[in-house]
């Protein structure tokens, strides 16, 4: 049974190569590492060779480590929840991290508990269309006039963790850095309809062990921030604190309070944006170079329209 409140800690690796090659703070590797050492196996999200996120399973560091990093756009989970099943009846020890829906769904299939299952949910912002992820991919391959080869959703090693900057390698070698889906994401008009009545956007969440992105960090924990990642960890129950307690060796690691880790995804859903209609109406009718200009902050107009909104703070500072 989970706590009322959870144990909350701001966490970054000790290993610099994990934390640059993880979304945040490294504290998925940590805990997955325990796992596997003990023979046991991890299921976490990847994305193929075509950009599709997909949940796979891991019994082996390589094959882990495809799971780091952000994927902002809805995973297939297949048959993941049956397998899961299959390795915990043959007593295998299971870590399995996904949104907390995913998770949900999975303690939903099992119907019971079991004691060698660690769940780990992911403190979602919301899920993307893959349908949108797919035209954008489309677009900019059209533009650039060369397929991509490579996808990194949010580029911490070029533009540090708190830039949001996405970097597509295509097969011309041209590195294309880019914000239009990042804002097409934090506009809200591609996530699932869901996701604006997401019963688990609360510091209550079905997962064993919660983590995410610790927005706010500088003030929660003066000077533990370094731009390289910090992860935001909630311990929400006894089985995730054994598992933290067998992790945390491998981590720089300070106590905080549910009070100073609020963001917006631990209180309450996005609300449904006023012109989602409009985006999808456009979307289903116009091309991907409008929908980048008009909702995607990409431009000249898009241009102007920030340098005056720089001018208006100056002005009025």
């Amino acid at each position: 049974m989970n706590w009322v409140e959870p144990k909350v800690y701001a966490v970054k690796h000790k290993d610099e190569n994990v934390r640059i090659a993880s979304r945040s703070g490294g504290i998925f590797t940590a805990l997955s590492d325990i796992v596997l050492k003990e023979n046991g196996v991890v299921y976490g999200c990847v994305l193929t060779n075509e950009f599709q996120a997909v949940h796979i399973r891991a019994e082996d560091v390589q094959t882990r480590d495809l799971m780091r990093g952000s994927k902002y756009v809805q995973s297939k989970l297949g048959d993941t929840y049956n397998r899961v099943k299959d390795d915990l009846i043959k007593g295998r020890k299971v870590l399995f991290s996904g949104t907390s829906c995913q998770v949900a769904g999975l303690l939903s299939y099992l119907g019971k508990e079991y004691v060698n299952l660690l769940c780990v949910d992911i403190v979602c912002h919301g899920v993307p269309s893959p349908m949108v992820w797919r035209e954008y991919l489309c677009w900019q391959e059209r533009k650039n006039h060369s397929r991509i080869i490579a996808v990194d959703f949010r580029n911490k090693k070029d533009f540090g963790w708190h830039a949001h900057v996405e970097t597509l390698t295509m097969e011309n070698g041209k590195k294309v850095s880019s914000q239009v889906f990042r804002t097409l994401f934090y506009g809200h008009n591609v996530l699932r309809p869901s996701c604006y009545e997401c019963p688990y956007k609360s510091i209550l969440h079905p997962g064993d062990i919660t983590i995410a992105d610790y927005w706010g960090i500088e003030r929660a924990v003066p000077g533990f921030d370094d731009d390289k990642g910090i992860s935001l960890v909630l311990i929400n129950n006894s089985k995730g604190n054994m598992a933290w307690n067998m992790a945390k060796g491998e981590v720089i690691w300070k106590s905080t309070n549910i009070e100073a880790s609020m963001q917006m995804p631990l209180k309450a859903p996005f609300p449904r944006p006023q012109e989602r209609d409009s985006f999808w109406k456009d979307f289903q009718n116009r091309d991907m170079n409008y929908i980048a200009k008009e909702y995607g902050d990409y431009g000249l107009k898009s241009k102007i329209r920030r340098k005056l909104g720089e001018i208006k703070l100056k002005i009025f500072k």
